[in-house]
């Protein structure tokens, strides 16, 4: 029979720890002012690392009265005191750290050859980046430059910043951002930011780099030109002039324009008043992104996803491929706040997302219809949701709320005297609504309480997205509901009948934009017709063709718009699209 006392051992060790008895061993950690000496014992060190005993066990190392002294600048204090606590009790503790600490403790443990518990912090900072990101961002960003280790953690931080770069672009640290962190991020290809403001801040960290460049450019004289262009200049081809429009460029690039070359200034100038005119020095497509958010104040990337997978019924998952487009079409401080201007830009758009921004609050709200805002009525669907986010910079305090007890009949209400309208009336309230007087106000009834502020509320801004799943998405779902149809209700449609009536189906409703509510309709009249056996063998020759070329025409399409955006020749795109769709219809 055998006992273990682990816990014994592990209690003696850190009690050994603490009162240093019998230590041999200075470690001088940091540098100044912060610097501290830490007291350890050197057997200990040499069986719990291979760092210290390789230190230790060299005839160079430094031996002060008889105990050895060793010197450590690259690691911080805070970073070290976790590291040997670790390796006289075995436990790790990074509760309640910052993100720079974070950091600085994994880059300790590279230093000292901790494999081990480098995967392990990684995956913590993997899962709490969007966290920890929050604060000293560019401090973050020059730890994880420095250190190959980071390279996962980088790309999830550029991902981050590239999805939400306010994070980066408002922090009052922007303009401490070194040149070569600030030229991988301008480089991103996924960047959701408006071109124009992408220019205003690369100003904005320009002129903080030098202090004779004062904010007025008009007083400017030629040698401050030149020194703000040697700041600039390895940095301006990153900028994707080509995408923005002329009035913001005359206001906002043109003041600058003696930094830009000569032939660009003319090619660019030729781009905005010449029709159809290719550039000759656009070297980059557009950013990429399938997402028209960009312009929003008060959602990201983010955000979008997490919709997409809540109407998906994803609860809380993240995904990047998401198969929705999201298309602002109405913003209340731009198109008016009041109920008839909703109803103007909203009503008859199919599914939408409200976004509501609390006044003088982080908070977020709104709601999912899957339906639409036209008409006077009460609209069932298990389907809607509303959603509340404490802090609309944290995805992760985002809360989701579907109907109570599956009572679906006041889900959405459409009204046009009224706003968005969610759930029954009580309490004074809908569950979430905008009233005849212009006023928002919330009272839990039909959806479960997700702490949206009770009763009337006053609001900054909100916007109403478009969600379309999709033009590819359309032709899959149309096609295989049209094939199902035809196989499962026509019994008296026979082998090439079948493949006719699914090829009918397909070009008279993928043509009128996939109308599901025409499914129906014609497919009782062309079951009519197969019950007669109308359809003759020409005729379903030439329905079959007709399906596969437009098949063919849609793979032209895409072969297309590929060889168009490797190229930067969008106008090619434009000419093979308009003869595709001349030539099917």
């Amino acid at each position: 029979m055998s006992f273990k006392f682990e816990s014994e051992v592990l209690k003696a060790l850190e009690e050994l720890l603490k009162t240093e008895a019998n230590y041999d061993v200075i470690i001088h950690v940091g540098k100044k002012p912060d610097i501290k000496e830490f007291h350890a014992h050197s057997v200990f060190l040499c069986c719990r690392s291979d760092y210290f005993n390789s230190i230790l066990s060299t005839k160079d190392i430094i031996k002060r009265d008889g105990k050895f002294v060793i010197k450590m600048p690259n690691i911080t204090p805070q970073a070290f005191d976790v590291i040997i606590k670790y390796f006289y009790t075995g436990h790790v503790d990074i509760t309640n750290k910052t993100g720079v600490e974070i950091l600085n403790i994994m880059t300790a443990f590279d230093d000292l050859e901790l494999n081990q518990l480098i995967k392990i912090v990684e995956e913590y900072l993997t899962n709490q980046h969007q966290t920890f990101l929050q604060d000293n961002l560019v401090e973050i960003l020059q730890t994880i430059y420095s250190h190959k280790i980071f390279n996962n953690i980088q790309e999830l931080c550029l991902e981050e910043i590239s999805s939400n770069p306010n994070i980066l672009f408002n922090s009052v640290k922007f303009v401490n951002l070194p040149a070569t962190l600030l030229e991988i991020v301008l480089k991103r290809d996924d960047l959701t930011l408006d071109e124009i403001e992408i220019w205003e801040n690369l100003v904005k960290w320009g002129l903080a780099q030098e202090k004779v460049l004062d904010e007025d450019v008009s007083k400017w004289n030629q040698e401050k030109f030149n020194i703000f262009e040697r700041i600039l200049y390895k940095f301006i081809p990153l900028i994707r002039f080509y995408d923005i429009s002329s009035g913001d460029y005359f206001n906002k690039v043109r003041p600058y324009e003696q930094i830009l070359s000569k032939e660009f200034r003319e090619d660019i100038l030729k781009f905005y008043m010449v029709p159809g005119y290719k550039p000759a020095l656009n070297k980059y497509a557009p950013r990429s992104s399938n997402l028209n958010i960009r312009s929003s104040p008060i959602i990201n990337k983010k955000h979008i996803t997490l919709f997409a997978n809540w109407i998906d019924r994803k609860e809380n998952m993240y995904t990047t491929n998401i198969s929705y487009e999201f298309n602002l079409i109405f913003r209340g401080s731009r198109d008016g706040l009041d109920p008839a201007s909703f109803h103007n830009k909203c009503d008859n758009k199919g599914a939408t997302i409200v976004v509501i921004k609390i006044e003088n609050s982080n908070q977020i709200i709104g709601g999912y219809n899957p339906l639409d805002w036209s008409g006077l009525e009460r609209k069932t669907t298990p389907d809607s949701f509303i959603f509340s986010f404490t802090d609309y910079n944290n995805i992760s305090s985002g809360q989701i709320s579907r109907m109570n007890n599956n009572n679906y009949h006041c889900a959405v209400i459409s009204n046009p005297g009224w706003g968005p309208v969610f759930g029954r009336y009580n309490n004074d309230s809908h569950d979430l609504c905008m009233q005849e007087n212009s006023r928002w106000s919330s009272y839990p009834n039909s959806y479960t309480d997700i702490n949206i502020p009770r009763n009337s509320f006053d609001i900054e801004d909100y916007e109403v997205f478009e969600a379309d799943i999709g033009i590819i998405l359309k032709f899959i779902i149309a096609l295989v509901a049209f094939v199902l149809y035809t196989v499962y209700t026509c019994e008296n449609a026979q082998g090439v009948e079948k493949l006719t009536l699914a090829s009918v189906l397909y070009l008279v409703l993928i043509k009128s934009s996939v109308d599901l509510n025409a499914i129906i309709i014609l497919g009782k009249l062309l079951h009519a017709s197969l019950s007669g056996r109308l359809i003759k063998w020409s005729i379903a020759i030439e329905c079959v063709g007709l399906f596969l070329r437009d098949l063919s025409i849609l793979a032209v399409l895409v072969l297309s718009y590929k060889i168009s955006l490797y190229y930067g020749f969008i106008p090619f795109f434009a000419l093979i699209a308009k003869i595709s769709i001349w030539y099917s219809f």
